[in-house]
């Protein structure tokens, strides 16, 4: 089962990444807000994250002295395993470093996200059809 979830304040304005996702043709009954998909963490086997920071860094509930503490974020680090793809292990736009790329379960895979993702899919594609 594959879905797709997306953070109310993520992309550069209000809604971006729902066209986004809608331009790349991601039917909408599989995209979910954060709401609606965090208590499924738990039973999910792979995240892939792309080009978030802040909206999934778990400190904004594990540290109450973080400058993000209370933001509603999506839980990913509750997934059994996080591959996370950026370009770089700066911190996201609040300036807070985010502790779920230091987590065993999470893989950072480094790069231009829409190439990662391209190549991953033809993979994908020629191992299993």
């Amino acid at each position: 089962k594959v879905r797709f979830a997306i953070h109310r304040v993520a992309g550069r304005m209000p809604g971006q990444l729902n066209v986004l996702l809608a331009e790349a043709g991601v039917p909408y009954d599989i995209v979910e807000e954060l709401e609606e998909i965090n208590d499924d963490f738990d039973d999910t086997d792979i995240v892939l994250v792309i080009g978030a920071n802040d909206t999934v860094n778990s400190a904004a509930e594990d540290d109450p002295n973080s400058e993000i503490a209370g933001m509603p974020v999506l839980r990913v680090w509750n997934s059994n395993q996080v591959i996370v793809m950026k370009r770089s292990m700066a911190a996201g736009y609040a300036g807070v470093d985010n502790p779920v790329f230091l987590k065993d379960n999470t893989d950072m895979l480094l790069g231009d996200a829409k190439d990662t993702c391209e190549k991953l899919a033809a993979g994908v594609k020629a191992r299993l059809g």
